[in-house]
């Protein structure tokens, strides 16, 4: 199966069918301290919150998922449009079909033309760095969307799941550091869904990487995903639930914040507000999703992901308010209680 059909059929499983973990995120067991007596005007509430040393309007990163494929172009063209105008980082698809088959290029460079000033990451696979990736690839998938960072992608649940994926990952972690060495950009690191733990972010802050994405376990299983494809004659259920639950990513790493300077993307299941006020009181930095985001535009374009936006925003800015936050560097995990 080619790579363009392969991933369609991930982005209409992933919004179609029912391929969330059973296991949680863990925000579930986590609750808020209401503050009866905030002492704060919700309308004064700020909502910006910065990464990368830049202001962004809200902590929510638009999560790599599309390109690649003919129609991926019209659903990057809308987040890059609607990113511009709301001022929020995202990040495009896996590049690798784009190296491999330049006349994929224009699904990706597409973005650069409708957010002009946003700021855009780049996305390989790991598997892909192995034994280095070529000065000219580099350049192209940099230069192709203008990036402001390049985003590498640890999928190995994923691909031994899949039918047609990689079976090795020797040499993953020498092409990272390769890569960071070649490159001026952020390198951020983050998994499919699965989790990073401690263990491997400290590995990665040894090498050069400067921001992590945990991407936890909690929303999209990737190992149902690939079990549900058309052409997968080898399901391997067994794998479905195999991952660490976002919080328990965020609580391991969090840490090492008192060694290391990086900065943490928190995602994974992450559906609304409360997941990513409870996920910064946590410590993370800053949040990412995408799933909820891919929905929205295939269920009304721009209008219903401009509608969905506007309620995390109000729902931020209540919560906020309810707990005597006049933004979110007020909060800490004093703000939080396990139910």
């Amino acid at each position: 199966m080619s790579i363009q059909k392969r991933k369609k059929e991930h982005v209409e499983l992933s919004i179609n069918r029912d391929v969330n973990y059973q296991k949680t995120t863990g925000f579930d067991e986590l609750d808020f301290v209401h503050n009866a007596l905030p002492e704060i005007n919700s309308t004064e509430v700020r909502l910006s919150a910065s990464l990368f040393e830049r202001d962004f309007s809200f902590p929510l990163f638009i999560s790599s998922m599309t390109g690649g494929y003919s129609e991926a172009g019209a659903v990057n063209t809308i987040i890059a449009e609607f990113c511009e105008n709301n001022n929020l980082p995202f990040g495009v698809g896996s590049q690798r079909v784009m190296l491999e088959d330049p006349a994929e290029e224009e699904s990706f460079s597409v973005v650069r033309s409708y957010a002009p000033t946003a700021f855009i990451a780049a996305n390989i696979g790991g598997a892909q760095l192995i034994d280095g990736l070529s000065d000219e690839k580099i350049r192209r998938m940099i230069e192709s969307i203008d990036a402001n960072a390049v985003i590498v992608h640890l999928n190995p649940l994923q691909e031994l799941v899949q039918q047609e994926g990689d079976r090795n990952f020797k040499g993953v972690e020498k092409g990272i550091e390769n890569l960071a060495n070649k490159v001026e950009c952020p390198i951020i690191v983050k998994e499919t869904g699965a989790g990073i733990s401690k263990s491997v972010a400290e590995r990665l802050l040894g090498i050069g990487v400067t921001v992590i994405d945990v991407a936890g376990a909690g929303g999209t299983s990737w190992s149902k995903v690939e079990n549900l494809r058309s052409n997968q004659t080898d399901p391997l259920h067994e794998f479905d639930e195999w991952g660490i639950p976002t919080v328990d990513c965020i609580n391991q790493i969090i840490p090492l914040k008192s060694k290391k300077t990086f900065e943490l993307i928190a995602s994974g299941g992450i559906r609304s507000s409360f997941d990513i006020v409870k996920a910064i009181a946590l410590g993370a930095d800053f949040t990412a999703t995408a799933q909820p985001v891919i929905k929205a535009i295939m269920d009304g374009g721009y209008k219903k992901l401009d509608d969905l936006f506007g309620i995390w925003q109000k729902q931020a800015r209540y919560i906020l308010t309810l707990l005597g936050c006049s933004s979110f560097d007020d909060l800490n995990s004093n703000h939080l209680y396990r139910k």
